[in-house]
């Protein structure tokens, strides 16, 4: 069951594609948090989600809110995805244990082994204020995501 609206974000602990740790919690107080679960690595959906993102960074990432985008790809492919596509936000990887942090958010496909597309957008203090959660096939609207994070 995706988390709704409304409750505490809850708190992981990944590694980022260039090895070093995040914290959800280390954001709170300081920045929003829009947080971005896709399901793999250069597959064609999420290549090119990523990439938008990328094209319209300073939309979601400035001193007031902070882009994480989470997948269970290792730390290893997602610094090559990272390289490879021009990505400079953090790429976590929900790697092992196997999708813990997607299963705490309810995005996690236990038929597939990955994590559906969700987004949250999470307030300073660690709030979920606004959700969407997509199937594997379906891109989501960055437009939504820039109404979410304006409505804070």
């Amino acid at each position: 069951m995706t988390i709704e609206v409304g409750t505490e974000a809850p708190d992981f602990e990944l590694k980022d594609n260039h090895g070093r740790t995040v914290r959800l919690s280390e954001f709170r107080g300081e920045k929003n948090v829009m947080l971005v679960f896709y399901p793999f690595a250069f597959t064609g959906v999420c290549t090119g989600e990523l990439c938008a993102l990328r094209d319209e960074l300073p939309r979601f990432e400035n001193e007031g809110t902070q882009l994480l985008a989470v997948s269970n790809d290792s730390i290893h492919t997602l610094r090559v995805f990272a390289e490879q596509e021009g990505l400079e936000y953090p790429l976590l990887s929900d790697f092992w244990p196997h999708g813990q942090a997607s299963r705490a958010y309810g995005v996690f496909d236990e038929d597939k082994g990955c994590a559906v597309r969700g987004t949250f957008v999470i307030d300073k203090a660690g709030v979920v204020r606004w959700s969407v959660v997509n199937g594997l096939p379906d891109a989501r609207d960055l437009n939504d995501y820039v109404k979410a994070l304006e409505a804070l």
